[in-house]
């Protein structure tokens, strides 16, 4: 395994899925080799791709909130790292964006996550992560996320935090509830350990 930067720069170089990448490549990623809590999502969206900065978007200060994470903490490399299932944004559909391109996380992650302390908190958000990353989820994201408690202490699995999903909040009052103080309370004590 190399360095880690050498990691970095050659991730932050990947071409791979060019061809299909409308508005080009540009992975954003984030990762310390401290880093504790892992955060894998979907892609970056349209703004983050214009920004470079990982979640800079309403679905970030909605993931800040829920994770009760300052800007500072959440864009701490050596706190929080960044990974997620396409690192470059894939591109809008008729609804919302594209699904991530399958070629990044096998290319990827591996590699990424083997930086990282092998005791650390993972941050599950959506569909597509959790269809990599959650060895017994249940039928649907629903599901999983309502037995949040099945996945503590290593795993936390969320809804995507984007402004799309509000109709999923109004539906589901328990997560917002009952999920979200029990998230924030592991999170914390995660990192004072």
């Amino acid at each position: 395994m190399g360095s880690l930067t050498d990691l970095l720069t050659e991730v932050r170089s990947c071409s791979v899925c060019s061809d299909h990448l409308e508005h080009g490549t540009r992975p954003i990623v984030q990762l310390g080799a401290g880093a504790q809590v892992v955060i894998i999502g979907q892609a970056p969206g349209r703004r983050v791709h214009e920004s470079g900065v990982p979640w800079d978007d309403p679905s970030g200060r909605a993931l800040r909130r829920w994770l009760g994470l300052t800007n500072e903490q959440f864009y701490d490399p050596e706190t929080v790292a960044i990974v997620p299932m396409g690192f470059c944004y894939p591109g809008s559909a008729a609804s919302g964006d594209k699904p991530p391109r399958p070629e990044c996380a096998p290319l990827w992650h591996e590699s990424v996550l083997a930086q990282l302390p092998g005791e650390r908190l993972e941050i599950i958000i959506g569909m597509y992560a959790q269809k990599r990353y959650i060895e017994d989820r249940k039928k649907t994201l629903t599901e999983t996320v309502a037995n949040w408690a099945d996945y503590m202490p290593t795993q936390i699995v969320l809804p995507h935090p984007s402004p799309r999903n509000q109709h999923w909040l109004s539906k589901n009052p328990w997560f917002e509830q009952e999920t979200l103080p029990a998230v924030r309370e592991r999170i914390r004590s995660f990192l004072d350990t």
